[in-house]
């Protein structure tokens, strides 16, 4: 989207804008960019983005994929901690999912965002044709339902700015989600204005992209100010535009009054919360047991990989900490809530007063955050900030550097697998190269009785889950080694439970050795598993234990504390 270019005010943390400059370049690239292609995008010396790529990296926001530099799910706590201020996914969050879930259709929250509208939570139908946007996505406002909604409570000034807009931008090029052929759209939209201005709603009859119809409704606080809006979003093959108005407008009407009670009944804020939704999409493992490796979940008084962190260890000569600590300012509004005063800021990032104040002097200036009184809040526009295009990562994307890493540690293939019936299947795998290798691919699916990722997510079922696989599995020796008792299996899931990892030896395939733990979710139930497999003459079962549980525990750690950045407010899909 495109602003007026005015010079900072001379309080403004030079380090800092130029920060934020290289952390946008590398967004706008969907998360990937060349170091010289960087110093092209942003005009800045190539000392300096290297510099700012060197603390993004000590941040943990950050690695290296030879000349690439890629951002890292880490970066995504910016973008959570405007969603943990606003409190919209929070609150309305619960109130969207079930809406869809008796609609049968998606349902999104949209807030406005300048002359845009920015999506804050999304919830899919799984079909042959459904919604591609993600949370974090900007679209403009004359795009959509929404818009509409939004731009009838507009100033001329808003106006002005959004027709300077359409002239300097008329391809919408700073709206990179969106299709092409948006002018139907943009021509309609003083109408479609004035028509929710009437009616209180406003329809979408496939103006983002052939077949999208979508009806939004507008959610208010006590003061009458739009706060968000709540679309129901379909396809033309299940309803046109005046039926899926005619099926859904009531029940969208009770629900935007269930939401603007929760608006008004919320208590005061009480700190960083998550949603509590899973977050990846769908699971094998449900209700949890207890692991005997301690989960990484726990947040610690200082996370590592924070800004905070970086700086209490030392970054190196190269480290900028003026940048480092504006990232603080930004992550401390998840502690300080909606909208705090400088003192509250500056004790939640742990900054002086004057570092605080122009950190948000600066942010303020890019449009980051906005000063109402002595109160500052974040805007929506922190998403831009590398949170859309990471809110498309899967949990395999996720693990796949992590997996690498191990491999590299144990000079062994590391692999990630999820439960897919009473199958295990793989969905990520870092092979190693030897004459003699274990040759498996994403997609290969194994029983889950007789492997060793099988038996670390069928531990993780809760009690009743586990009887019921028991229960029905039909266990078949596969070698002469393979466990096929179902109460010797009861036990072993109980070991592997108490252990927090399973070794099967040989049971899948003769020569065959492998070790798994769990991979687990903000709210504790394993989602997935991640294993190292070697042949048996490389190590003995107690070597296996002793080298390889270590990094292998370590790798699922990192996958872990990843995962439960990027799906606290994001539904991750697991393949």
């Amino acid at each position: 989207m495109t602003d007026a270019i005015t010079a900072p005010p001379e309080e403004a943390v030079g380090p800092l804008v130029r920060g934020l400059a290289v952390v946008r370049a590398l967004a706008v690239a969907r998360g990937r960019r060349g170091v010289s292609d960087l110093v092209r995008d942003t005009g800045l010396a190539r000392s300096t983005v290297d510099r700012v790529l060197h603390t993004l990296a000590v941040l943990g926001h950050l690695r290296q994929e030879g000349r690439d530099a890629v951002l890292t799910p880490a970066l995504m706590e910016l973008g959570n901690a405007y969603l943990a201020a606003s409190r919209l996914p929070a609150l309305l969050g619960p109130l969207a999912d079930r809406l869809a879930g008796e609609l049968d259709e998606s349902v999104s929250l949209a807030v406005p965002d300048r002359d845009g509208t920015r999506f804050v939570h999304q919830v899919t139908r799984r079909r042959a044709m459904s919604v591609a946007f993600h949370v974090g996505d900007l679209i403009p406002a004359e795009s959509g339902a929404p818009g509409a909604l939004f731009a009838a409570g507009w100033t001329e000034d808003d106006r002005r700015r959004w027709r300077l807009r359409r002239s300097a931008d008329p391809g919408d090029a700073a709206f990179p989600v969106l299709p092409g052929g948006v002018e139907r759209a943009a021509a309609s939209f003083e109408q479609r204005i004035a028509a929710a201005g009437r009616d209180g709603w406003s329809l979408d009859d496939q103006l983002i992209e052939p077949g999208l119809v979508a009806i939004a409704m507008p959610v208010r606080d006590g003061a009458g100010h739009d706060v968000c809006a709540v679309s129901v979003v379909s396809h033309t093959s299940r309803h046109s535009a005046a039926s899926l108005r005619d099926a859904v407008l009531p029940r969208l009407r009770e629900t935007v009054t269930a939401m603007e009670a929760a608006l008004s009944t919320a208590g005061p804020y009480s700190g960083p919360v998550g949603t509590t939704s899973p977050a990846v999409s769908s699971s094998g493992a449900a209700g949890g047991a207890s692991f005997g490796v301690p989960s990484s979940g726990a947040v610690a008084a200082v996370p590592a990989g924070s800004p905070a962190h970086a700086e209490k260890r030392g970054g190196g000569p190269e480290f900028v900490e003026s940048f480092a600590r504006g990232l603080r300012v930004l992550t401390a509004f998840g502690e300080a809530g909606p909208q705090a005063p400088l003192t509250a800021l500056a004790e939640a990032a742990g900054l002086a007063r004057a570092t605080t104040r122009r950190a948000l002097i600066t942010l303020e200036h890019l449009g980051y955050v906005a000063g109402e009184g002595r109160l500052f809040r974040l805007t929506p526009r922190v998403l831009d900030l590398g949170f859309a295009c990471l809110s498309r990562l899967t949990l395999p994307q996720i693990a796949q550097p992590h997996l690498a890493w191990l491999a590299g540690q144990v000079h062994d293939s590391a692999s990630m697998a999820v439960l897919a019936g009473d199958d295990i299947q793989y969905v990520a795998r870092v092979p190693t190269v030897r004459i003699m290798s274990v040759d498996i691919t994403p997609g290969t699916r194994f029983p889950a009785y007789a492997t060793s990722m099988g038996r670390v997510l069928l531990a993780g079922l809760s009690p009743a889950g586990r009887a019921a696989f028991l229960a029905r599995v039909d266990a078949r020796p596969l070698t002469r080694r393979t466990v096929t008792s179902a109460k010797r299996l009861a036990a072993i899931l109980d070991q592997t439970a108490r252990d927090g990892y399973a070794l099967v030896d040989q049971e899948l395939e003769e020569g065959l050795r492998s070790v798994a733990v769990p991979v687990r979710d903000r709210a504790g139930a394993v989602v997935a598993a991640v294993n190292v497999s070697m042949h048996a003459s490389r190590r003995t079962a107690e070597q296996a234990r002793q080298t390889v549980v270590p990094p292998l525990c370590e790798a699922a750690s990192r996958i872990e504390r990843d995962l439960h950045v990027a799906g606290r407010f994001v539904r991750l899909p697991l393949g």
